[in-house]
């Protein structure tokens, strides 16, 4: 009797530790949900749209976008966060993921509130002025604005924006005084950047090169880490002038804490594949981006760096989102 107890629960035992493994097998059994925090039509949206079309291929069943913009992308990452912990509602995040907690009051922490995927892309911003502004290089800019403190002017898409959040990282590091002026959506201030009302943008490559083709901006630098394939010639900012400056845009996949960790990894593995087949890696070039494809551990790791930088640099630069400068 005694025997056959011990043998039951040895059973019992081998169940539950299969049991994980035969519940990735058996996953996905219905559509995904990725959810997008943003606009249709934007960076975040086309992107999350390349990949999930690739993977419905990949897992034999429908990934469907979900969009649900509001908040800085803080609705649909607060719907994620309190998602059943299945892999069928998972989240396509922006790099204003890592500023939104110095930001906003928010329900759930970027660090532990889900569980990391896989860091898709990285694009850098691009370093433009107005042609009238007579700098050729960074630090020509840099020694301009100091001898003109407060009366350079440079446009993001918005109070806490990424946009706004590279500038002021610029702006902590290289010593200088330029004044913000937000506007909705960068790409309505390319007037105002084109007439010289505002002076200088860390601009997006797709909104970007097409007044860096016309010749109605100077382009400086590149703001990624290393140089990028696009512009080849053209320095980062670290490079250029200003060590240890390295901010980049960024889209990742995360699905809600507690998610199976066999379920996390089948859909890594899944999207690494999808991101690293030639015509997506293509299609992402087109636009300026830099697949990654990273592991887990490098995501959560890249997450917690970011939420760190931006933090400090928030505090100390005494940034609000009632503030306009």
């Amino acid at each position: 009797m005694q025997g056959g107890k011990a043998v039951l629960v040895a059973l019992l035992a081998l169940t539950a530790a299969a049991a994980p493994v035969v519940f990735a097998q058996a996953y996905p059994s219905k559509p995904i949900r990725f959810i997008v925090p943003f606009a249709p039509g934007g960076g975040a949206d086309i992107s999350a749209r390349a990949v999930a079309s690739r993977l419905t291929e990949r897992l034999g069943q429908q990934v469907v976008i979900d969009n649900r913009p509001g908040a800085g992308g803080n609705l649909g990452t607060e719907l994620v966060a309190r998602a059943a912990p299945d892999g069928y509602t998972l989240l396509w995040a922006s790099s204003g993921y890592g500023a939104n907690p110095s930001l906003y009051k928010l329900s759930y922490d970027p660090v532990t509130g889900f569980e990391p995927v896989t860091l898709v892309t990285q694009q850098p911003f691009l370093f433009v002025v107005n042609p009238a502004v007579p700098a050729k290089t960074v630090k020509e800019f840099i020694a301009y604005a100091k001898a003109n403190p407060g009366k350079l002017n440079y446009l993001s898409s918005g109070v806490g924006g990424i946009q706004h959040l590279a500038v002021e990282l610029f702006k902590s590091l290289a010593g200088v005084d330029l004044v913000h002026i937000p506007y909705k959506g960068g790409s309505s201030g390319h007037t105002d950047l084109i007439s010289n009302q505002v002076q200088m943008e860390f601009g997006t490559i797709l909104s970007t090169l097409p007044l860096l083709k016309n010749g109605q901006v100077r382009l400086l630098a590149v703001t990624t880490a290393t140089r990028s394939p696009v512009l080849p010639e053209t320095p980062t900012l670290a490079e250029a002038g200003v060590p240890g400056y390295a901010v980049s845009g960024w889209y990742a996949m995360f699905a809600p804490a507690k998610t199976p960790a066999a379920i996390v990894t089948k859909l890594n593995r899944e999207t690494v594949a999808v991101l690293q087949s030639p015509d997506v890696r293509q299609r992402f070039a087109a636009d300026g981006s830099m697949v990654v494809a990273s592991t887990p551990a490098q995501l959560a790791e890249h997450v917690r760096q970011d939420v760190a930088k931006w933090a400090k640099l928030v505090r100390e630069a005494n940034i609000r989102l009632d503030a306009t400068k």
